[in-house]
C-alpha cells in the first residue's frame, strides 16, 4: 500500500502529523487567535460588501464594521452579564433551602421506610439506611461547597485574565480583518501556478464547508436557546436567562446535551413533590433532545455535506483529544481532508 505513495504525498503527510502534533499542545493556548481569525473570516464579505457599495479602502472599512461589532458586541455582553451575575447570586443564595427541601424528602423516605422494612433484618436495613444518609450528605455537602460565595468569587477573580485574552482577541480581530488580503497573496505567492489553482479550488470548497458547518451549528444552537428560554420563562422564570445559556453551552457536547442538565432538574423536582415543575421539565428534556436529533442532521447535510455519523464520529474523537476546541476542529479536519481530495492535493486512490 505504502508503495504507491510519491515523495510528495510523504512530505504531505508528513507536514499533516507534524501539524496534529503542534496542534495537540499550541491550539489549547491559541483560542483567542482562532477565534479572531475565524471572526475575521465572517466578517470579511461585510467589510467587501462596504468597500464596492460606498467606493471606500479597505482600512475605512474594516475600521467601520470593527465598531459596529464592537456595539454589537458590547450591548450583547452589558444584558446577558448583569443578567447572569444577578441570577446566579440568586441561586447561592437559594441553595441552603434547596439542600433543606432534600433533607426533608429524607426524612420522609425514612419514615417511610420504616413502615415498608418492618419484616426485615434490622442489619440490612440499618446499612441502607447509613449507605443513603452517607451518600446524600456527600451530595449535599459538594453542591453546598460549589455554590459558596467564595467560590463565585474565586471564578471572578479569574476575570482579568479572561479581560486580557478578550483584548487578545480583539486586537488580533482588528489585525487579521485588515490583513487578510495580504495573508492571501503571501501564501499563494509560495505555490507554483497549478498549485495555486488547486489551493483556490480547496480554498474556495474549504470556505463554503466551513461556513455551512458554522452556521448550521448556529442555527441548531438559537433554535435550542430559544426554545429553552420560552420553556424556562414559563417554568421558572427566576433563574431562566443563566439556565438556558447553560444549556445552550452543554447542548453543543455531543451525545451528552441539554438532558444532562433537564433530567436531573425534573427529577429534583419530582423528588421533592413539585409534580409540575418536574414535569414541565421533562417535557422540555424531550422537547430539546427531539429537535436536536431532528434538525441537526438535516441542517448539518444540507451545509456540510457529511453524512450525520462522520459527524459524529468527527465530533467526539475531538473532544476525546483536545477538549471542547477539538469539537469543532475535528469535522473541519475531515472537512478539509475532502476538499484536498477534491482539488488534487491528496490522491488517494489506491487499493489493498
Amino acid at each position: 500500500m505504502f508503495r504507491y505513495l510519491t515523495k510528495k504525498q510523504w512530505v504531505l503527510i508528513g507536514l499533516f502529523i507534524i501539524l496534529i502534533i503542534a496542534g495537540y499542545y499550541i491550539l489549547p493556548v491559541s483560542i483567542p487567535l482562532i477565534l479572531a481569525l475565524v471572526t475575521a473570516l465572517f466578517l470579511n464579505p461585510s467589510i467587501r460588501w462596504m468597500q464596492f457599495r460606498f467606493r471606500m479602502n479597505r482600512k475605512m472599512a474594516v475600521t467601520i464594521v470593527f465598531l459596529l461589532f464592537l456595539i454589537f458586541l458590547g450591548l450583547l455582553g452589558t444584558f446577558a452579564v448583569t443578567r447572569a451575575v444577578a441570577q446566579i447570586v440568586q441561586l447561592a443564595d437559594h441553595a441552603p433551602e434547596y439542600i433543606n427541601q432534600m433533607n426533608q424528602v429524607l426524612l420522609n423516605w425514612q419514615n417511610n421506610m420504616d413502615s415498608f422494612t418492618r419484616n426485615m433484618p434490622r442489619e440490612f436495613v440499618d446499612k441502607v439506611a447509613n449507605e443513603l444518609t452517607n451518600a446524600f450528605d456527600r451530595t449535599t455537602t459538594a453542591i453546598s461547597q460549589q455554590l459558596q460565595l467564595s467560590n463565585i468569587a474565586s471564578v471572578a477573580a479569574k476575570i482579568p485574565e479572561y479581560l486580557v485574552s478578550f483584548l487578545v482577541y480583539l486586537i488580533a480581530l482588528f489585525l487579521f480583518m485588515l490583513e487578510l488580503p495580504r495573508l492571501r497573496d503571501k501564501m499563494h505567492a509560495g505555490f507554483t501556478e497549478a498549485t495555486s489553482e488547486k489551493v483556490k479550488f480547496m480554498n474556495a470548497r474549504l470556505a463554503y464547508v466551513v461556513f455551512g458547518f458554522l452556521k448550521a451549528q448556529f442555527l441548531v444552537s438559537i433554535i435550542i436557546f430559544i426554545v429553552t428560554l420560552a420553556g424556562l420563562l414559563w417554568i421558572a422564570p427566576e433563574v431562566a436567562l443563566i439556565m438556558s445559556l447553560i444549556i445552550w453551552m452543554i447542548d453543543f457536547i455531543p451525545i451528552i446535551g441539554s438532558i444532562v442538565i433537564l433530567g436531573p432538574w425534573s427529577v429534583y423536582m419530582l423528588i421533592i413533590g413539585d409534580i409540575s415543575m418536574g414535569g414541565k421539565l421533562g417535557i422540555l428534556a424531550i422537547t430539546l433532545l427531539a429537535i436536536r436529533r431532528t434538525v441537526e442532521p438535516k441542517v448539518m447535510g444540507r451545509h456540510i455535506g457529511l453524512s450525520p455519523l462522520a459527524t459524529l464520529i468527527a465530533m467526539y474523537l475531538g473532544l476525546q483529544l483536545i477538549g471542547l476546541v477539538g469539537f469543532i476542529l475535528g469535522p473541519l479536519v475531515v472537512i478539509a481532508f475532502n476538499s484536498a481530495k477534491e482539488a488534487g492535493i491528496i490522491k488517494w486512490n489506491f487499493k489493498l
